[in-house]
């Protein structure tokens, strides 16, 4: 499932292959919460070099619902999309719920957000249901804390965690889907540890470093990061969620990690701010009115190629629906690229001359 191609320090160059096709790592997954990544067709995700994009349980399971896309053959058919899925648990979207859920041993009960109604998750129901729905990668259901927290309320997460991901693994295994496990355990390195032992005793395909990018500082994520990612097996994927922004992809890459997503490549592009290759820009600025230069005259997506920034400016204060469209497409388009060199960089040796020249 997962061939290590490459080491240079920390960094690994790697290819998972999953149902709907191989994954090369690093790799970056555009968020796609709904089954659809905002502003972003199918079409121009693949000219973007998207090669796996994430959705969500929470979301689907409430709307549209398990039975209209079965009905469709699938998520990928139901959104018009042929290459590899993940799908989160809906873990984090659950606990982020104050006041809406209720936690117990079994699993989590939940008002929905959009109606009120009840609906409930069990380790084994999270998994059905994302293996109906035809993910190439399944994470189990799990219980993310935000930072800061007291050590005993993450002694349970990890200690739920656990279980749960016992109960998910002895599920009957599905050919088209792979079940991904989550480290637990906040800042806390000796109950990170017991839960990546605990976790990879189980077996798992892949394991996530999940409870990170919640609250707590950069440096602490990197370090927990890495830490974690010693902790976890040589030949399986590593995933560390939520994390989107060039430095963190690069420092996460620094530390061992395969997989990312984050709705922020997107977010920004709807937004009016542009990541390119010198730093983040922010299209309302005044200065880009008259601004006739291509938004990133290193990039070659079609947005750089094709409009200025002083016609990107235009449409967003004029509130026009293409200006987050093009923004959103260059912004996925760079990341990926930089995925790119990534690859390369570790493939032959000079990952330490891309990350130092691109963290300036």
């Amino acid at each position: 499932m997962f061939a290590l191609l490459a080491r240079d320090g920390g960094a690994r160059h790697g290819r998972l292959q999953l149902a709907h096709g191989a994954v090369e790592t690093p790799c970056f997954m555009p968020v796609g919460t709904a089954a659809t990544v905002k502003g972003l067709t199918p079409a121009e995700l693949r000219e973007a070099s998207t090669q796996i994009v994430l959705a969500n349980t929470y979301h689907l399971w409430l709307r549209p619902g398990r039975e209209p896309i079965e009905a469709a053959g699938g998520l990928h058919r139901f959104m018009a999309w042929d290459g590899p899925i993940l799908t989160d648990s809906g873990g984090f979207q659950v606990f982020s719920l104050e006041g809406r859920r209720r936690l117990d041993e079994d699993g989590v009960t939940f008002a929905s957000h959009l109606d009120g109604t009840e609906h409930r998750f069990t380790p084994e129901s999270v998994i059905a249901f994302q293996q109906a729905i035809g993910s190439d990668v399944a994470m189990v259901l799990d219980v993310c804390v935000k930072l800061p927290a007291p050590r005993e309320q993450l002694a349970e997460s990890v200690r739920l965690t656990t279980a749960w991901a016992r109960r998910s693994a002895a599920l009957p295994p599905s050919d088209a889907t792979r079940s991904f496990a989550i480290v637990q355990g906040g800042l806390d390195a000796e109950l990170r540890e017991q839960s990546a032992r605990d976790l990879v005793e189980l077996d798992f395909p892949g394991y996530a470093v999940g409870g990170l990018s919640v609250g707590e500082s950069r440096e602490e994520m990197y370090a927990t990061a890495r830490a974690t990612a010693a902790l976890l097996p040589e030949a399986k994927p590593r995933y560390l969620m939520g994390v989107g922004t060039v430095r963190d992809l690069l420092a996460a890459i620094d530390c061992g990690i395969d997989l990312f997503d984050c709705v922020y490549p997107t977010r920004c592009g709807r937004n009016g701010r542009a990541m390119t290759r010198a730093g983040e820009l922010n299209i309302f600025n005044a200065v880009f009115t008259r601004d006739f230069s291509p938004l990133d005259p290193h990039c070659d997506c079609s947005t750089c190629e094709s409009f200025s920034r002083a016609y990107l400016a235009h449409l967003f204060r004029s509130k026009e629906m293409l200006g987050p469209r093009l923004l959103s497409y260059h912004n996925v388009y760079l990341v990926n690229g930089l995925m790119r060199e990534a690859r390369d960089a570790i493939a032959s040796g000079k990952w330490e001359e891309l990350r130092d020249r691109a963290l300036g």
